[in-house]
């Protein structure tokens, strides 16, 4: 998983940049839409409400962009676009890599269209349904500031809180747990007085396939971040596995 860990973590530092050119905003949005749609506009009623606007909160989101989001999602606002739906994908990157792809839009012919296109352009493929989705697991993934813990209060905060694995990363710690545990796993690691960054489910590979090469390195993760910059695309969840030191060489190249 360390490799897994290591891009989660250069993801979660991209955020800053993402948030200025408008697509971590978008990405952000759509969840509080999505959200607001499937379980109603109450947060305290909604745990997957709350927690998307606990993460816009935390993105320094305007509240009025998340008071809109909300109200999109309730219907209270009209004539912004179709209504949007969630779509899983899977499929294949260059050298077997397995991918998870999840995409929220208004328009579902435009999304595959857009997407197939972009992976048969870089070396890769649509899957069929349940052709990846078997190695891996849907988890809890929770980003906590973590600059003066050690690793060891650390972990007795996330056991404590329910959760299954803690993993050290630049700055702050990834906490993992069950799925159904996020909302708890989340509240109680803010009432131990931990600062939450994101929280959010992700897919978490089962096994792996072990990239050795810069050339293969540099070329997947061009091809990842390509990938989470189409309009559509919320997150894009792959099996991937490098040292951290190789990837970190690539991200200062």
């Amino acid at each position: 998983m360390a490799g897994h860990s290591k891009w989660a973590n250069i993801r979660h530092r991209k955020a800053v940049v993402d948030a200025r050119r408008g697509k971590l905003f978008t990405r952000l949005a759509r969840e509080i839409t999505i959200a607001a749609r499937l379980g109603g506009g109450d947060p305290e009623a909604n745990p997957r409400l709350r927690i998307a606007i606990e993460n816009a909160r935390a993105a320094n989101m305007p509240m009025e962009n998340i008071r809109r989001a909300i109200m999109r999602g309730t219907g209270e606002l009209q004539g912004e676009g179709g209504q949007l739906e969630e779509i899983l994908y899977e499929g294949y990157g260059p050298f077997g890599v397995a991918l998870i792809i999840e995409v929220a839009t208004d328009n579902r012919n435009r999304a595959v269209s857009q997407l197939r296109a972009t992976l048969s352009r870089l070396g890769g493929s649509l899957g069929e349904s349940g052709s990846v989705l078997w190695n891996f697991e849907r988890k809890g993934v929770l980003y906590v500031e973590g600059e003066d813990l050690t690793e060891e209060a650390m972990l007795e905060h996330a056991l404590e809180a329910g959760a299954d694995d803690v993993v050290r990363g630049d700055g702050n710690y990834i906490v993992y747990c069950a799925a159904a545990q996020l909302a708890s796993c989340q509240r109680v690691l803010q009432e131990r007085g931990l600062y939450v960054k994101e929280a959010k489910l992700e897919w978490i590979p089962k096994s792996t396939v072990r990239i050795e090469s810069r050339d293969q390195a540099e070329r997947l993760l061009k091809f990842l971040e390509t990938l989470e910059e189409l309009d559509d695309v919320q997150n894009v969840y792959s099996n991937f596995e490098m040292d951290d030191a190789l990837m970190e060489e690539l991200q200062h190249a």
